[in-house]
């Protein structure tokens, strides 16, 4: 178990807690990723297990993913590794819940969207901003749209702008707006996901997201090829990627 990760559970073994434990930034990278998938992995057949809470310890949820781990020589393993988890989370057997305080971004909101429902503070900050450093963002490509529709989501998917969780609550990527979302998301669970049948559950969560799943393997292994394959070949991204950990102002040649 690494020390990225704290691992609990409550409600009588019904509720998985995993609380993301290196604040301030809570960085979303290899280890963290893959400390999430070994804790989603090692629980998932839990018979008691009605749903997960992905929370986090300090003020911020995720200040986003490892931006040396997306440098070229690594990138292909990070992005393999990201969306790995993503897949884990959209596929698991029982609600994912995600609770979401201060900045979530970059591939911290790529996991909060993985779950199945986000809450959040109304003061949260959310934003996809990969594009101010000449990337894209692959897993969010896929998943914002689904939440938010198609232009909400190309609005942040390109501008790289962040957005308060009262204006992600009225555009449909937050579910739930408290004050304390990790009790929120607890009560959830508490009343209306433990006193059902675990076993039922785990089917009904297969009928409803069978269809959806199915599209968001797809649209991964999709998008991850391009990026790997085509946006890693262009100067601009290695140069808004170097810029960046050089802290300095990145030089478009656009190309």
């Amino acid at each position: 178990m690494s020390d990225c990760l704290s691992i609990s559970t409550a409600l009588d073994g019904a509720a998985l807690r995993l609380r993301l434990n290196r604040p301030k930034a809570n960085i979303v990278d290899a280890e963290m990723i893959a400390a999430l998938d070994a804790a989603l992995s090692t629980h998932e057949n839990d018979k008691d297990l009605a749903a997960v809470l992905i929370e986090a310890e300090g003020p911020h949820f995720s200040f986003g993913a490892s931006v040396e781990e997306h440098l070229p020589e690594s990138c292909a393993e990070m992005l393999g590794s990201l969306h790995t988890l993503v897949k884990r989370m959209l596929n698991y057997p029982v609600p994912v819940l995600v609770a979401v305080r201060g900045q979530c971004l970059g591939g911290g909101l790529e996991v909060a969207m993985a779950g199945h429902m986000i809450y959040a503070t109304t003061d949260a900050n959310l934003g996809q901003p990969e594009m101010m450093l000449g990337v894209f963002a692959p897993a969010a490509s896929c998943l914002m749209p689904e939440r938010m529709g198609q232009a909400k989501a190309e609005d942040l998917l390109y501008s790289g702008r962040s957005i308060s969780g009262a204006e992600a609550s009225a555009a449909g990527l937050v579910d739930v707006l408290s004050d304390d979302p990790e009790a929120a998301a607890i009560a959830y669970i508490e009343q209306h996901l433990k006193p059902k049948s675990a076993s039922s559950l785990r089917l009904a969560v297969r009928a409803a997201r069978a269809e959806f799943c199915r599209r968001m393997n797809a649209r991964l292994d999709e998008v991850e090829a391009l990026y790997l394959n085509e946006l890693m070949s262009t100067r601009d991204a290695v140069e808004g990627l170097t810029a960046f950990l050089a802290k300095r102002q990145a030089k478009w040649e656009n190309q």
